[in-house]
C-alpha cells in the first residue's frame, strides 16, 4: 500500500513530534536536579538544622545561612568578601552584585537545613539539605566555603 504524500507528510510530523516528546521527558527527568531531587525523596527529611553542626559553623558561613533563612539577598551578598565567587554545579557567579542577583533567583525563599560540617584550614565543608521552594522535597548537598578577612571568599556547591 501507497500512502500519498500528504498522508506520508503526516505521518512522518506525527512520528517526529513523539520522538521530542518522548526523549524530551526523558532528558527533563534525566537532569542531575531531577534526579538529586528524586534521590532525596526517598531519604528521611530533617526537621531542623544539626545543632552541633549548626553551631561549629565559622561566623561568615552562618551568615550565609541565616541570610537563606531570613530571605535576605542582601545579607547574603554581604557575607562574601567583595571578589568573592559561587560555583553552583558548574555555573560561576563573581563579585557581591553577581551573588546577590544569583541568590534572589535561586536562593531566596528556598530553605537550608545544615546536616554537618567539618571544619578545615581556611574554611569548611558543610552537609546541607537546600529546599528551592518545597516542590521536590528538596536534595542534599555539599558546600566547600573558603573564608578570607572574616567572609567568605567562595563557595563551591555540588550534590550529596
Amino acid at each position: 500500500m501507497k500512502l500519498s504524500s500528504g498522508r506520508r507528510g503526516r505521518r512522518t510530523a506525527g512520528i517526529v513530534v513523539a520522538a521530542v516528546l518522548i526523549f524530551g521527558v526523558g532528558a527533563a527527568f534525566s537532569s542531575d536536579y531531577v534526579q538529586a531531587a528524586a534521590s532525596e525523596a526517598l531519604r528521611a527529611t530533617p526537621e531542623a538544622h544539626e545543632p552541633k553542626a549548626l553551631a561549629s559553623l565559622d561566623p561568615a558561613v552562618r551568615a550565609y545561612v541565616d541570610a537563606v533563612d531570613g530571605a535576605d539577598a542582601d545579607a547574603l551578598a554581604a557575607a562574601f568578601h567583595e571578589d568573592g565567587t559561587v560555583t553552583d554545579t558548574g555555573r560561576r557567579f563573581h563579585g557581591r552584585e553577581a551573588i546577590r542577583a544569583w541568590a534572589a533567583d535561586e536562593v531566596i525563599g528556598g530553605k537550608v537545613t545544615v546536616l554537618g560540617n567539618t571544619p578545615g584550614g581556611n574554611g569548611s565543608t558543610v552537609l546541607l539539605r537546600f529546599d528551592p521552594d518545597g516542590l521536590l522535597a528538596g536534595f542534599r548537598a555539599r558546600y566547600a566555603f573558603t573564608l578570607k578577612d572574616g567572609l567568605i571568599h567562595s563557595v563551591s556547591m555540588s550534590y550529596a
